[in-house]
């Protein structure tokens, strides 16, 4: 297997000690922020040793390509984005801190997307509609290297997917910025300019992202080892599930347990790097 290794400082002296416990006859560079340790072997020391060091890892098989891929598939508040869209949207009518909470119980699986959803909504009833724009303009930012992740898997044939729990007023506006191919997510009810604090149609959850994710990968004749699924809460795990690989971005515990690769450290330009 290739062992790869990635983190914001990679020291000389790491690498060394990495090659020696997985018997790697082979480190090669990727970029400055990843190494490639060839022919690797798993010891039980190598994931404390990287927790230590606040390096990611990954035993990748070598043989796999990015454009062995058909669909990239993303999560889009904390994994595509550097934010959590609903939370900052709740800042505008100062309750960030009872709906900042609740979203971290759902991403801790701690209660169901659907009950976390309906709760935190009805929060921001009453709130003029023109604070779902000044958060686009002010808040929105994209995960670092996201744009490189892309621009890649682009060049290597595959199609892009952002599917969201949040709602379609973000998830539209990134769709069209980054040019991506399918995007999904949650309707505001608005009424009067103003949010009714409903969310409307069924909302898409832990299961309606594994739905949509399925229904896509049916449309362009992919089979389930051709997609790759990138999120960071529990409700993005039955999509994950339907993924050949599944990546935790700067994840809650619980979803790097279940998951092919984490990556905690580096940018989401770390997922390119784990392929050959």
């Amino acid at each position: 297997m290739n062992l790869i290794i990635q983190g914001l400082e990679i020291e000389n002296s790491d690498l060394r000690s990495l090659a020696k416990l997985s018997q790697a006859d082979q480190i090669e560079r990727i970029t400055g922020q990843a190494f490639r340790l060839k022919n690797a072997q798993p010891h039980d020391d190598i994931a404390q040793y990287c927790q230590d060091a606040l390096l990611d890892y990954a035993f990748v098989n070598p043989n796999l390509r990015l454009s062995d891929f058909g669909l990239i598939a993303m999560d889009m508040d904390s994994t595509l984005l550097a934010i959590e869209s609903i939370d900052e949207v709740a800042d505008m009518n100062n309750i960030k801190q009872e709906v900042s909470e609740i979203t971290l119980q759902t991403m801790r699986g701690e209660i169901s997307f659907e009950e976390s959803i309906t709760k935190r909504t009805a929060l921001l009833q009453g709130l003029h509609q023109s604070a779902l724009q000044t958060v686009y303009d002010e808040r929105v930012k994209l995960s670092p290297g996201a744009e490189i992740m892309l621009k890649q898997a682009k060049l290597a044939g595959l199609k892009t997917m952002v599917i969201s729990g949040g709602f379609n007023f973000f998830t539209d506006r990134i769709k069209e910025k980054l040019a991506l191919d399918y995007a999904a997510a949650n309707t505001l009810g608005i009424e009067d300019d103003k949010l009714t604090g409903k969310v409307v149609g069924k909302i898409i959850g832990r299961e309606g992202k594994a739905e949509i994710l399925t229904r896509v990968r049916d449309e362009l004749g992919l089979k389930r080892e051709q997609i790759i699924a990138i999120g960071d809460g529990a409700n993005d795990l039955d999509m994950m599930a339907e993924a050949g690989v599944s990546i935790a971005y700067h994840a809650k515990p619980i979803v790097q347990e279940k998951t092919d690769y984490s990556i905690s450290y580096v940018g989401l330009d770390g997922v390119i790097n784990l392929f050959g």
